[in-house]
Parts: structure tokens; sequence; C-alpha cells
């Protein structure tokens, strides 16, 4: 068995105690070796060897084991790393709980944030850059979706590997649509102008009260897909100075905002939305109380197994020129700092989203959906090579024409994707944007004093934390 990796365990130990000196404002300065160790580890090599010989434990954070598309790729990576032993805290990556073990130097050896955390943890010297990873391990990131890629990518160095994508693509009540006279044409996004028309024409009131809502324009959360339709981002690309005010940022909220204040406004919209069986056979398109809107793709499967016959139809979201549009997010996996098998977590990053473990676990979605009479809907990762494969060798017509244009949407939207560059100030950028929002939508504020106040509290993370980055 070859060396331990010494320089990479000293690294890592020297940013979990920065951090943990951060955290309780001391400082501690256990790093006298450093030298010494860098000099072991030239002798020894890559501390990611494919030919190593793994040993010990692997815990990780912030993954579940839901389904076969999770079950297949785990138990895949568990044989890899054999004789590992491996242990999994199930559900949702708990940021503080995460950021208080590395503070302590006891954290879990890999975690599964979402994309849009990886700035804000590699800052703070909470998870670890993969150079050595990737390299050691021949991980060929070409393979991975060039948004996805740049969300997991900080001021030039990658530290985190995209696993699943999600995109956004118009869905809509086809008889609702064919009673108005509309098309999906006039729902996409392609003209707000139009959309406006529909909402007008489709959304219906009971007793003086809202019971049909025309569109929905999804705020606050779709707020940078509008924006991004509008050509504008919420940040710059260098993920340094906040556009939160800029005019078409500004009208894109009017028009959003504007289309809930049509249905007697949001709160009474939100009112309808919310008393829909979201997930079941009463959803909002089976019961006829919804136009259309943008969602997230993986709502389809939803459709296709509690509602199979409702009156459906898909397309993707346009820009306002016209141009297939999508606002790409999904999670991806971290090694943090102090991870006492980094060898290991790689190699299980490695398995989790190589291509053959995702065939393997289309396979056996497919052969699921194939056993309860439905068809297989696509699997969107942020591995390219991987969804291409998956779509030639299990994607196939399922005879019903609306579930066959809800994949194609599916598909192409995942090819025109857009992200927000990782950040340091990740979650305090996305709180001023989105509260901002929600002050317009609860009336507190009009739309440019909401983005003028967002700009400023945006800004000012921005600026303290990416001050704080600088003079590290």
């Amino acid at each position: 068995m070859r060396p331990a990796p010494v320089r990479w365990l000293v690294l890592v130990t020297a940013a979990g105690l920065t951090l943990a000196a951060c955290a309780s404002g001391t400082s501690n300065d256990n790093s006298t070796d450093t030298d010494e160790s860098d000099d072991n580890a030239a002798e020894s090599g890559s501390a990611f060897d494919p030919e190593a010989e793994l040993e010990g434990e692997l815990s990780i954070m912030g993954f579940g084991m839901g389904d076969e598309i999770a079950q297949v790729r785990y138990d895949e990576a568990v044989s890899v790393v054999d004789p590992v032993e491996v242990s999994v805290a199930e559900g949702e990556l708990d940021i503080q709980q995460f950021l208080s073990s590395v503070a302590t130097n006891d954290p879990p050896d890999l975690i599964r944030p979402n994309r849009d955390q990886i700035g804000t943890f590699a800052s703070r010297g909470a998870i670890i850059p993969l150079d050595e990873c990737v390299d050691g391990e021949g991980i060929d990131t070409s393979m991975f979706r060039e948004a996805a890629i740049g969300q997991v990518t900080f001021e030039g160095q990658l530290y985190a590997i995209p696993e699943f994508n999600q995109v956004q693509i118009t869905m809509a009540n086809s008889e609702l649509l064919d009673e108005a006279g509309l098309t999906l044409d006039d729902v996409d996004g392609s003209s707000w102008e139009a959309i406006e028309a529909a909402t007008e024409a489709m959304h219906q009131k009971d007793g003086g009260k809202l019971s049909v809502i025309g569109f929905d324009s999804k705020l606050p959360e779709f707020l940078p897909l509008w924006a991004r339709a509008n050509d504008v981002a919420l940040l710059s690309d260098d993920g340094r100075t906040a556009q939160l005010d800029d005019p078409k940022v500004v009208e894109a909220l009017e028009w959003a905002v504007g289309i809930y204040d049509m249905q007697d406004g949001f709160g009474t919209v939100k009112a309808v939305r919310d008393s829909a069986d979201f997930f079941g056979n009463g959803n909002q398109f089976a019961s006829g109380e919804l136009g259309a809107m943008p969602m997230e793709q993986w709502y389809v499967n939803v459709l296709n197994d509690v509602s199979p016959d409702a009156p459906l139809a898909f397309s993707t979201v346009k820009s306002r020129t016209g141009e297939t549009i999508a606002y790409s997010s999904g999670s991806a996996w971290a090694i943090p700092a102090g991870s006492a098998n980094p060898e290991a977590a790689c190699r299980f990053i490695k398995t989790m989203t190589a291509t053959e473990s995702w065939m393997k676990a289309a396979e056996a979605r497919a052969e699921a959906r194939a056993e309860d009479d439905k068809p297989f809907t696509g699997l969107l990762t942020g591995n390219a090579v991987a969804d291409e494969q998956i779509y030639d060798a299990f994607v196939e017509p399922s005879g019903d024409e609306k579930w066959d244009a809800a994949i194609e949407a599916t598909y192409e939207a995942n090819e025109h994707t857009v992200s927000l560059p990782a950040n340091p100030a990740d979650a305090q950028f996305k709180t001023a944007w989105q509260d901002a929002v929600n002050r317009v939508l609860n009336g507190q504020q009009e739309p440019q004093a909401a983005m003028e106040q967002a700009q400023e509290e945006a800004q000012a993370a921005l600026d303290e934390a990416w001050a704080a980055w600088d003079e590290d």
C-alpha cells in the first residue's frame, strides 16, 4: 500500500483550522511542519492514485437513496471504494451543521450540496479544490455541461463535480388554450404581450373569486429566468458585481408581478395555487385550475404518474428574442476541508457521476417505468455525454404526443442553459433579491425601489465577502 497522502491532509487540516479560527475569533497555528510534509508528498506522488488501496471509513452528508437512480449509483460507488465502510446521513445538507463540523475539525468526508452553495463554501475554506482529485482519478471534466461547471468553479479552481441538472419548460392545459383560441406560442415567453393576453383570456372567476389561474409567472423563484429572458443576468460574469437594479431586471420584475395583478394580485393567485393537490391527481392541470406556467422538468414525471390523461401541452421557455432558455441548477459533490478519507471520497464522486453509472441507473428507471406501462421521460445530469447516451438508449416514442413533446422540450432546454457564477456571498445575494421580490408581491414596495434596496444589500455582502477572500 502506498504512503499516506501527507501533503493533502496537512492542507486540509490547515483549511479546517483557518475556518475554525474565523468562526471562533481566535488564532490557531499548527502548520509548522508544512514544508517537510510537502517534501514527503513530492516523494509519494499524487494524493489520488487510481491504483491506491483504499481503507477506513467514508461518511457522507446531504444524500439520500429515495429511488433507483440514487440506489444504483450508490451501490456502484460503494463497490468501487470497497473495503471502505460507507455511512450516509440521509436528507438535504444542513449548512450550519456542516460549517460547524468543519470549524471543529470533525467534518464528514463527502458532501452533496446544491451548486449555488459552492462559492460560499469554497471562499470559507469549507471545501477543497479538486485538481488533484480530477488528475489522480482521471475525471474528464469536458463531459460536464458548461453552465454546471461554471457554478462549481470559484476563482479558476474546480471545487465540486456536478450531479443532477434541473431546467424549466413551459407546461400548459391544452383544453384551456384551445377554448381561448391560443397555442403554446402564446405562453412560452417569446412574447410577454402574448402572455398578458393569454392570462386575460384564460383566467376565470367564480362568484367574484379567482378560480382558474391564466398564467403563473412563478415568482419569487423564477426572477433569474425572466431576467435572462430579458437579456440580463442578476450578477456579473465574474461574480463580483450585483446587477439587481439594472433596468431590464426591474422591467422583468414589473412584468412578472403584473401577471399577478391582472388576476387580483399575488395573494389571490397563491391561494388558488396552494389549494391544488400539487403532487396528486387533483393537481392544477388535471383540475383545470391553471392555464400555463414554467416549471422544472421533474414535474413531468409527477404529472405522468398521477394524471396521465390530463389535457397537457409542453414546450420550452423562450427568451423575448424567441430563443430557448433555461436556468440551470442542481446538486454537486464536494470534499470538505478536513476530510479523513479524501481518496475514497474522490473515487466515490467519480463513480457517482460517471457515464457508466448513469447508464445503469437510467436502465433501472426505464425498466421500472416499462413494468408500470409508463414512458421513460429521460434523465438530466450535469454529464452531457451521459445525457446523450441515455437519450439514445432508453428514450422511445410513447405513443402519446403530449409526453413525447414534454421529453423533447426537456432535452432541448437542457442544451440551452445559463446559470449564475459562483461567488463568496451566494446565500446573502439570493436572500437580497428574493426578499425584494417578496416585498413587491406583498405590496410593501414598488419594483424599482425594491431592487435598488436589494442592489445595496447584495453589493455590500459581495464586497465584504470578496474583500475577505482577496485578503487571504
